[in-house]
């Protein structure tokens, strides 16, 4: 199967929905059921994914997000034939491994050396390519220590870190993962994403449920964003991102999403998307080169300013003015905050206030047109006032240098016969 554009499909679902029936009362014991033999179980239904299509090609790294209860989990589910659906059809082209829910396939009673063997079987490896892997797998969960100990002694970290890493060994050609990763510290998720990296070079599919809009940005080519079990957006991973955070922090937004339900998928919001609670307004936004002048296209290595009119429509205290510069690939490359360091504190802004926040900068972006994105957020992360990419800036070089994504000021020295204790530093 291929898409519209004639690329070949690893993973394809269409109008897919699922219903559970959630008992309202429920019979514990054998005597209640003696003593009301008559009594009917009542139940509702809950509908956690609502027709719900998605098409991804071979090689994707593809991102579902959304809020609790949004059926993210569910559709996983659903696509590694955990679950059946009540409605649509899914075609899967590979082989597949899941990561869904930690230590799904793990024997408490056993030690890690079984375990490996048993998951490794339920992932389709032999028992042979198992033993063989073995020692690959414990190094990467850096569990060498603690092979002959039992499951149910280890931790939550210890479980997710071998799950993942007998996860990875499969050679499938499509990687379902779930949010489990947040279980593991820093340096492991960290240690994850380096092998993200290299499952994303090597050409593999993945669907990657989250809630780090960071990793969405970082590694998806597109995402999906639900809610209630009904496709809101598809799309940029940065403005699903956005969307997501709305929804988050937004009544409004998330009346509306329930308004449309039924609607059909929508696509992700188009460059000036107005996001926020609305508690200020974005008026305006600009960015000046070194005379102040307001400018559509800034020289590297130059003095530039942002600056962005805002009006308030609520009292705030200590609103957090940030601005974000993306590159033509979407990379961050600039970020300025009120919130950070030695800034100027805000206080607390009336309603009818208007005011400019500025930021001033010295200008090391290599040359491209990079998208602007001005917000206005709480300390708690509520977002206020946001402009997805409201405008676009090109940046050129002053002079010849070597391509690189941002200059960054440098001296250098040549040393003439150096002493021989100085050469061999």
């Amino acid at each position: 199967m291929a898409d519209a554009s004639g690329a070949a499909s690893a993973v394809v679902a269409a109008e897919v929905s699922k219903t559970f029936r959630v008992p309202q009362e429920q019979v514990h014991t054998l005597k209640e059921r003696v003593l009301h033999p008559l009594r009917s179980s009542a139940h509702h239904e809950f509908r956690a994914l609502r027709d719900v299509s998605l098409t991804v090609p071979k090689g994707e790294f593809f991102g579902i997000v959304g809020r609790n209860g949004s059926g993210k989990s569910t559709l996983l589910k659903c696509l590694a034939g955990i679950y059946g659906t009540d409605r649509g059809a899914i075609w899967v082209d590979g082989r597949v491994s899941t990561f869904i829910e930690l230590g799904v396939g793990f024997n408490p009673d056993l030690a890690a050396r079984d375990n490996i063997a048993l998951n490794a079987a339920m992932l389709g490896l032999s028992r042979r390519e198992a033993h063989r892997r073995f020692d690959s797998i414990i190094d990467f969960a850096e569990l060498r220590d603690f092979t002959e100990l039992k499951l149910k002694n280890y931790s939550s970290g210890m479980m997710v870190r071998l799950a993942f890493a007998v996860m990875i060994q499969v050679d499938a050609d499509i990687l379902l993962i779930d949010e489990v990763l947040a279980v593991g510290d820093a340096a492991f998720q960290q240690k994850c994403f380096d092998e993200f990296e290299a499952i994303k070079a090597a050409g593999r599919t993945v669907l990657l449920v989250t809630h780090d809009m960071g990793a969405v940005k970082r590694f998806c080519e597109r995402a999906m964003l639900l809610e209630h079990g009904v496709v809101v957006a598809t799309g940029d991973p940065e403005t699903v991102g956005n969307r997501y955070l709305d929804l988050n922090f937004s009544s409004e937004a998330r009346a509306e999403a329930a308004a449309n339900e039924h609607a059909a998928s929508a696509p992700a919001q188009a460059m000036d998307a107005v996001l926020g609670d609305g508690r200020a307004v974005i008026e305006d936004a600009w960015l000046e080169n070194g005379k102040g002048e307001r400018a559509t296209m800034l020289r590297n290595g130059e003095r530039a300013s942002f600056a962005m009119r805002v009006r308030l429509t609520a009292d705030l205290r200590e609103p957090r003015f940030t601005v974000q510069l993306h590159s033509g690939t979407r990379v961050p490359l600039f970020t300025a905050s009120s919130g950070w360091g030695a800034a100027e504190p805000v206080g607390t802004l009336r309603v009818g206030d208007e005011v400019v926040w500025r930021a001033d900068f010295d200008n090391v972006l290599g040359p491209d047109r990079y998208s602007v994105t001005p917000s206005v957020t709480l300390a708690n992360g509520t977002v206020v006032a946001m402009r997805d990419r409201m405008f676009s800036v090109v940046v050129t070089r002053t002079q010849e240098h070597g391509g690189a994504l941002v200059d960054i000021p440098f001296q250098a020295r040549l040393e003439r016969n150096p002493a021989p204790e100085e050469a061999a530093r």
